[in-house]
């Protein structure tokens, strides 16, 4: 059914990816698929890159990679069934990239509970939502 699946996860809070992440895993079970996680990097400001060390992006970058190699080692599926990439600029731009880039079935995300800006202004989810060209679950928090 489905056989590559991904799955964004913020790292700022990694506790909301979690329902996304075990939703993924076990589809992928069941259909004998992929799973690769996404940490979508901001770009740093121009007006700020005087003012952060000159290998800011590549420590974020690293730390970002380490956290996710954790998640991956967590998701409880063969580390041949489950990867990890980071990528920098607009978070839904690079999901849906990413998603393009890796051939995805599938991608499974979490959304927080709509406030009224977003009804307005949009979420990252609903974006990928709109413009992904591939099936995509979201998934709410209990």
């Amino acid at each position: 059914m489905f056989k590559q699946i991904l799955v964004p996860v913020d790292l700022g809070d990694p506790d909301l990816a979690r329902p996304a992440i075990e939703t993924a895993v076990a589809l992928a079970r069941t259909s004998n698929g992929k799973i690769r996680l996404i940490n979508v990097l901001p770009m740093t400001p121009v007006m700020l890159a005087e003012y952060v060390p000159p290998d800011f992006d590549v420590q974020q970058r690293k730390s970002a990679e380490e956290a996710l190699a954790i998640i991956v080692q967590e998701s409880g599926l063969d580390s041949s069934r489950a990867s990890s990439v980071v990528r920098q600029g607009g978070i839904y731009h690079e999901v849906l990239e990413e998603a393009r880039a890796m051939n995805a079935d599938l991608i499974v995300m979490t959304s927080h509970r709509p406030a009224m800006r977003s009804y307005f202004l949009g979420s990252n989810a609903g974006h990928v939502v709109r413009y992904a060209k591939c099936s995509v679950l979201v998934v709410r928090p209990a």
